[in-house]
């Protein structure tokens, strides 16, 4: 018999480094600097109220440091210090640092100062998607964003697997497990809404559902996995005349209370569920089962009216849920959010928000890819923009190319991968609000149709 082997789980985010682009290019950071210093310098009050002393590793020159290791990799402090004092990097001139001085600032520097750098930024960011209109929406989010003003989905990561990714922390113990994070994603801009950090890398999804509440209002439509199953949490979320879809738990209880739709393919009706406690309150929700071959897929929503959100409609949103997973490899897999730079607390917290700051940057681009070019944001590869950035380096040091987006959209340039492949046929979706039976044989929920050039909700 063959000998039986042992196999370590490995952290699916760990499982290959990943290939940086490792160069500064001018244009892009001219563009960083003009983007970010605005939002700095509106946090020059609360820096001296801090009791932060002007000095030359001040607030500017963290947020540049920080951008700078995720950009360029670098690999220590002392290569960051070296990088320093010969060249500069991004704004920041070259200027004579010692390694350990810089060491110190990481681990000591108030991380929430970057957290408030990072939300400054989230309204210009919205600014610029606003004023884009030649790229499309997908079907669903379009119809929904008629009804809704907001789309959002969530969801918690643990970070896990401390590696000292700066060598000179070397007296932080590493193996650690890092904390939390809990993530709002806006489907329609792609861009974050909220981030919040738990030191307890244990904790419930549970535990986000106050910070939920508290930034939720009324016209949204939040998308929720199972670690939001709470009767309580959903009755809150109507009450702040929200609404939320999720999926079914296997062997729920349920009163059917009215049949909307009873076909081959599609089932959709009104339930009650819980049992009239105050933690599991009575409420009255939409249950759509969408038939795919022989499974069923089973969906519940708070929007009782299928005029509102059709049945098939509902199932396309939740399928999009899968947006903030794509977010979250983004960030921890490519631009390294999984392999930490310190075991404090305040550090880990540095790079959770410029990791989120610069994961904005790189949609606000793959978004302006996408205008160019007229195509739909789920058409641009956001890794293959971020490894791109190379090859613009070597364009515009020959003088071939002087702006990032016309690069990534020409013709000449789709072989670096920017422009996803279309491996599934053009499909309309069916917005019926009660599907009949002489639907029975379409494939799952959508339908082939010719070509449909769709409006930006802007537009609508």
């Amino acid at each position: 018999m063959p000998k039986a082997t042992s196999q370590k789980r490995l952290n699916r985010d760990h499982a290959r480094q990943q290939q940086r682009p490792m160069v500064e290019e001018e244009v892009i950071a001219a563009q960083l600097e003009a983007l970010v210093t605005p939002a700095i310098t509106a946090q020059e009050n609360y820096y001296r109220q801090l009791g932060m002393r002007d000095r030359i590793l001040n607030l500017p020159f963290m947020v540049a440091a920080v951008l700078t290791l995720l950009w360029r990799d670098v690999a220590s402090v002392r290569e960051m210090t070296r990088m320093l004092g010969r060249e500069g990097f991004l704004w920041c001139l070259p200027t004579q640092v010692t390694q350990q001085a810089i060491s110190q600032r990481f681990l000591t520097f108030p991380a929430e100062l970057f957290e408030r750098v990072f939300k400054e930024l989230l309204p210009e960011f919205r600014r610029r998607w606003l004023g884009r209109t030649k790229r499309t929406l997908p079907d669903s989010i379009q119809f929904a964003s008629g009804k809704f003003e907001r789309i959002w989905a969530c969801d918690g990561s643990t970070l896990e697997a401390i590696f000292r990714k700066l060598n000179s922390l070397e007296d932080v113990p590493i193996g650690k497990i890092a904390g939390k994070m809990g993530v709002v994603i806006d489907l329609i801009t792609r861009l974050p809404v909220s981030i919040w950090f738990r030191e307890n890398p244990k904790a419930s999804d549970v535990n986000f559902e106050s910070d939920i509440l508290n930034i939720i209002t009324s016209k949204t439509l939040i998308l929720l996995d199972r670690g939001f199953y709470h009767f309580q949490f959903w009755q809150q979320l109507v009450e702040q005349e929200a609404h939320f879809i999720t999926r079914l738990k296997k062997g729920a209880a349920l009163e059917i209370k009215q049949i909307l739709t009873d076909t081959y393919s599609i089932r959709d009706r009104l339930v009650r569920m819980g049992s009239g406690t105050e933690k599991t309150p009575y409420i009255t929700v939409r249950l759509v089962e969408i038939r795919s071959g022989k499974a069923w897929h089973s969906y519940l929503t708070s929007v009782i009216d299928p005029l509102v959100l059709p049945p098939y409609v509902v199932a396309d949103l939740y399928g999009k849920r899968w947006r903030i997973e794509e977010a979250f490899n983004t960030v921890k897999r490519l631009l390294g959010l999984s392999y930490l730079w310190t075991g404090s607390i305040n550090g880990i917290q540095l790079q959770l928000w410029g990791t989120w700051l610069f994961y904005a940057v790189l949609v606000d681009l793959g978004d302006a890819i996408a205008n160019e070019l007229a195509l739909p944001f789920d058409r641009i590869s956001l890794e293959m923009t971020y490894r791109g950035l190379y090859h613009f380096y070597v364009a515009h040091q020959k003088g071939l190319a002087t702006d990032p987006v016309l690069y990534f959209a020409a013709k000449e340039n789709q072989d670096l991968g920017v422009v996803k492949t279309v491996r599934k046929p053009n499909v309309k979706l069916i917005i019926a609000p009660f599907p009949d039976s002489a639907n029975r044989h379409i494939n799952f929920f959508f339908e082939r149709s010719p070509q449909v050039h769709l409006t930006t909700a802007s537009q609508a």
